[in-house]
């Protein structure tokens, strides 16, 4: 990959210091991207909470859920034709699980550097394609670019999503060849 803009260089990493004895533990960490996969698979078993979401024909439609942990989750059904277009989750992990129906990623194979870029040129060989029938899915780390798609001219799918920490922002990118171009950085009250 190169990058039309060089990132910033990365700030001095701090010497560790002796914990105090007064000091306030860490917080415990969240689910792993495996425990979050687990929910999706369990969510997705649920047929009264598939059934239970309403689906649109024009565009898709969605229901916050619990996730685990304090994670972020969604049910959300996907008209025939529909799709994410190129994203990132930004600095969460995530899974998501189709319920039914069938969902296709595309997806690089590569870690994009996270910030002081707005065009990349891709490498050869790091585009991964899947297709996810019912109770497929696959977890992910953070970075991890994509984009989801119901390719089916006449069938809605629905699929169970979740992430931690709950999504701090989602990157939007269009793609044209191998150039991968930043578009807009949304924040959690763009989608909420």
């Amino acid at each position: 990959m190169s990058a039309s803009a060089s990132p910033a260089p990365a700030p001095p990493v701090p010497a560790a210091a002796s914990p105090s004895p007064l000091s306030v533990p860490a917080p415990t960490s969240g689910p792993t991207a495996a425990e979050l996969l687990d929910f999706a698979r369990r969510t997705a078993a649920d047929a009264g909470l598939i059934a239970s979401l309403p689906l649109d024909p024009e565009g898709r439609t969605w229901i916050r859920l619990d996730g685990p942990g304090g994670s972020e989750a969604w049910l959300i059904g996907w008209p025939p034709g529909t799709g994410t277009g190129w994203h990132d989750h930004a600095d969460s992990i995530g899974a998501f699980l189709t319920a039914s129906g069938t969902l296709k990623e595309h997806s690089l194979a590569a870690r994009l550097p996270t910030d002081g870029w707005k065009t990349l040129e891709l490498t050869e060989g790091i585009d991964r394609s899947r297709e996810l029938t019912p109770g497929q899915g696959r977890a992910f780390g953070r970075h991890h670019v994509h984009e989801v798609l119901n390719e089916s001219a006449d069938e809605h799918a629905v699929s169970v999503h979740a992430y931690y920490p709950p999504l701090p922002q989602i990157r939007r990118y269009s793609r044209t060849g191998a150039v991968l171009r930043l578009e807009q950085t949304e924040n959690p009250e763009d989608w909420q």
